[in-house]
């Protein structure tokens, strides 16, 4: 079994591509509603709550652990990665993929400002990228008022009218992308979900963990929470 864990339903859009890359494999999808949003929280607590979700998962039974959160993986990994057996494999944006234009990148604060994401900018800077922190998005997609996301995108990013690629540096934000393009006009999306998905196959069939299973998947979510269950299982079927 897979675990997949994010800090809301949007690592959906991971859980997706898994799925369409490694059908045969039963999935475990964690949700961690209760703590989200991970974006303004300290790494110490980043690492507490990711350390404390990887047990759990491996307590179940997965044999390898996705981290489907861009601020989770970039604070945590090396921690967790230090302290289990398991493979871990975390998302992080997909920066190095764009080309040579005008780029906005469009992050958590804890992404932008983490010192993995500053080696993957730094090494891959086309020197005409934007950072913006969009603090509270994810908790507008969680919520899945379209009035108000298209109201915070047209005061937040409005102004970058023009720009020709975005990445996508949370995994909520994939499932807002006509929204993006109604306040950007037409852009180049670049995200994690592909490569960090290829990944996960490549270091299965490394350690010859494949499996051909049914494709089940579990959903939990650590507040109990319907909505988001019911929520989860049709942007999944999307």
């Amino acid at each position: 079994m897979i675990g997949v864990f994010d800090s809301g339903i949007g690592g959906v859009t991971v859980l997706r591509e898994l799925i369409r890359i490694l059908p045969n494999e039963d999935y475990l999808y964690y949700s961690d509603t209760i703590n989200n949003p991970y974006g303004d929280k300290t790494n110490e607590e980043i690492i507490n709550i990711s350390d404390d979700i990887v047990n759990k998962l491996i307590n179940m039974g997965c044999k390898i652990i996705v981290i489907a959160c861009n601020t989770a993986s970039a604070i945590s990994k090396e921690y967790l990665r230090n302290k289990y057996n398991v493979p871990i494999i975390a998302i992080e944006p997909a920066y190095k993929s764009v080309n040579d234009e005008s780029t906005l990148v469009m992050a958590t604060k804890a992404t932008i400002n983490s010192d993995k994401f500053k080696i993957l900018f730094n090494t891959y800077d086309n020197h005409k990228t934007i950072l913006l922190s969009c603090s509270g998005l994810a908790d507008l997609i969680e919520e899945g008022n379209k009035d108000k996301i298209i109201n915070y995108l047209e005061d937040k990013i409005g102004k970058y009218k023009g720009v020709k690629n975005v990445v996508l540096g949370c995994t909520h934000y994939p499932l807002i992308k006509e929204e993006i393009t109604k306040v950007l006009g037409p852009v180049n999306f670049y995200d994690g979900s592909v490569g960090v998905s290829k990944h996960t196959k490549e270091v299965l069939e490394e350690k010859n963990l494949l499996s051909n299973n049914t494709g089940k998947i579990t959903f939990i979510d650590s507040s109990n929470n319907k909505e988001k269950e019911d929520l989860f299982y049709k942007l999944l079927e999307e």
